[in-house]
């Protein structure tokens, strides 16, 4: 297997600058804005995003872990608990973040776990990273890169550097 780097650790926190002046642009300022972090993945990156707001706007961002195994449509046998540490997102906006967008799904199954914390003013989605083959009509709010990707190639983001990889 064929591994080649897409984003440097450099690159990474830019783009995740870039992405946090974008929000603030799009939302006209951070006030009530909550953060969903898709677990485990999307979470490493919803903080490193919470931050580049905090910072940019002087304020504190609100950020939560969002667990979706309940959620997903490829799952078989019982539900699963629901984790309820978060805060009611009734009226909020909220800012659902992931690593790597697909198929679509992952997001799907993230929108049903948010509505279990109450009605948004707004949901909106920001991905590092936006590789197609849509499966369901999903489209990112905000996007650090488009890579068109083939179906069977891997897009990786290691939590630990930041950094992006092709893997073919």
């Amino acid at each position: 297997m064929s591994r080649s780097v897409l984003m440097t650790p450099e690159r990474v926190r830019r783009t995740v600058t870039r992405l946090a002046y974008e929000v603030i642009e799009r939302n006209r300022g951070v006030d009530g804005l909550l953060v969903f972090g898709l677990k485990t993945r999307g979470a490493a990156l919803a903080d490193r995003l919470a931050d580049a707001l905090a910072e940019a706007s002087g304020e504190g961002i609100e950020r939560h872990s969002l667990h979706i195994a309940g959620f997903r449509d490829d799952r078989d046998g019982e539900p699963l608990p629901f984790p309820t540490d978060a805060p009611s997102a009734e009226g909020r906006d909220v800012l659902l973040v992931d690593d790597v967008l697909f198929t679509g799904r992952t997001i799907r199954a993230a929108l049903d776990a948010i509505l279990q914390y109450g009605r948004p003013r707004t949901i909106r989605l920001a991905v590092l990273i936006d590789r197609g083959h849509r499966e369901v009509p999903v489209h990112p709010d905000f996007v650090g890169r488009v890579v068109p990707t083939k179906h069977a190639e891997r897009v990786v983001v290691d939590p630990s550097e930041p950094a992006v990889y092709l893997e073919e």
